[in-house]
């Protein structure tokens, strides 16, 4: 009899293991005011872990709302609207044309069809809306990337922008992005 695999978010991101920091307030700070998000826009944070990130854009002042396996993001985030699904093999639980921005941040790379989850995402959000997608560069950090038994999907510049393009995107921007807040301008 084979037992139900713990919960990933629980594991991995443990408070024990990795402590809650500002950083991701500092982040979502840093993307709301670069792409001139609107107060009261509705978001959808895709793969949303902790929750962390949603809780920074909901202290900007955006709608938040969430999709993950795990429900980890209740604890830390209660103002959020959280759904749980498989997303690969489920989809995204909401309406077409429902959000004004999606976010994920290191979600994609976790899937064997990474389509799926760039179908969802157009579907999901408004035309005009705006997409916001970080993948680890795991070209550059490939001993760390590969230490997480779950990333499925390596991308680089090329195949980000290509996977987006063939699913629907258009004006697709991407670039590397430096996870040091002293590095961004803006």
């Amino acid at each position: 009899m084979s037992k139900s695999p713990r919960d990933y978010v629980d594991i991995i991101y443990s408070i024990d293991d990795r402590p809650l920091t500002d950083y991701p307030k500092k982040l979502a700070q840093y993307l709301y005011n670069r792409y001139s998000i609107s107060k009261n826009a509705k978001l959808l944070d895709i793969g949303c872990g902790r929750g962390e990130f949603l809780k920074g854009f909901i202290d900007c002042g955006v709608k938040g709302f969430a999709v993950d396996q795990s429900s980890v993001a209740i604890k830390y985030c209660p103002e959020a609207e959280l759904r749980n699904s498989d997303i690969e093999n489920e989809g995204i639980p909401y309406p077409d044309n429902f959000f004004d921005f999606v976010y994920s941040k290191s979600v994609i790379e976790h899937f064997y069809y990474p389509e799926r989850l760039v179908n969802e995402m157009h579907r999901v959000l408004k035309p005009g809306g705006l997409a916001i997608t970080l993948v680890p560069s795991w070209e550059y950090n490939y001993r760390i990337y590969f230490e997480d038994y779950s990333h499925r999907t390596p991308f680089m510049l090329d195949s980000l922008r290509d996977i987006q393009i063939i699913h629907g995107f258009e004006n697709v921007n991407v670039e590397f992005f430096y996870q040091l807040p002293s590095t961004w301008t803006g």
